[in-house]
């Protein structure tokens, strides 16, 4: 069965935008959008955002949403896993996925071992990690995906927005490491946006993440390949709110995601 979740960064609201700019919402708009616009459940955020223990239980049950996923950022090889472990610790008590993600910058190879490590740390905590591949990472390009997967034993986020940025084809992805991918994110990307930009974050920057459908990305041909895959899809389109930027308006945007995933993929 695939469920459907979205995510606070798709409202604004990560790692480089909570604490840092006044227009940010707060967990309960964006909890309250979520719901409001049919997902299921949602990530996690930046560390507290949502919550902790108790008052994060609430906020989500009060709403009918289920945690799906929290992401975690490390630079394998430091032997630095404390964001790791306080990630861990307050997921204590919810079936949720951690997802690594190597933290960058691009300048050699991900260190296969000490991805095998922050594995054995997730799962002798009771968490079943997935490892998300993502621009401007040292996992970001077709090759470095497949090292990662044959050197090491973790599940793969598959993301259509990041895997058509970095070359691939989402669809072909999907048939191709079918027994390794635990995690969906759906995303759609402007390549022209990225063709023009001086590097992945002046991408990142400008919008290269739109609302689904109105990108490059061959979504039809991936939905179509979903048949067999049972788990959450988290619909995300990153979002960094500017001077005059408005938060119903992106409230709508991932409502218009939501429903055209069910009139395209009867989700």
């Amino acid at each position: 069965m695939i469920r459907v979740a979205n995510a606070p960064v798709s409202y604004g609201a990560f790692e480089l935008t909570v604490g840092a700019l006044s227009n940010v919402p707060g967990p309960d708009e964006v909890l309250d959008a979520i719901m409001a616009a049919g997902y299921e459940g949602t990530e996690l955020g930046p560390i507290g955002y949502l919550g902790r223990g108790d008052e994060l239980q609430s906020r989500l049950d009060s709403r009918g949403l289920t945690l799906v996923g929290a992401f975690v950022e490390l630079r394998f090889g430091d032997g630095d896993l404390s964001e790791l472990e306080t990630t861990l610790d307050l997921l204590e008590g919810f079936d949720v996925k951690p997802v690594l993600c190597d933290k960058g910058p691009r300048d050699g190879d991900v260190d296969l071992e000490a991805v095998e490590r922050a594995v054995r740390l997730a799962r002798a905590r009771g968490f079943e990690p997935t490892f998300h591949h993502h621009m401007g990472t040292r996992v970001q390009t077709l090759a470095e995906i497949e090292r990662l997967l044959e050197g090491t034993s973790v599940g793969l986020l598959l993301d259509t927005g990041h895997l058509t940025a970095g070359g691939g084809d989402p669809a072909r992805a999907l048939r191709d490491w079918r027994d390794r991918i635990d995690h969906l994110h759906v995303k759609d990307v402007r390549l022209e946006v990225l063709r023009d930009a001086a590097g992945w974050d002046d991408a990142w920057r400008r919008g290269v993440f739109c609302e689904l459908g109105a990108g490059d990305v061959d979504l039809e041909a991936f939905l179509a390949e979903l048949d067999g895959y049972s788990g959450w899809l988290v619909v995300e389109q990153d979002w960094l709110p500017g001077p005059s930027a408005g938060f119903a308006e992106q409230s709508e945007a991932q409502a218009r995601n939501r429903r055209w995933l069910t009139e395209h993929a009867g989700l």
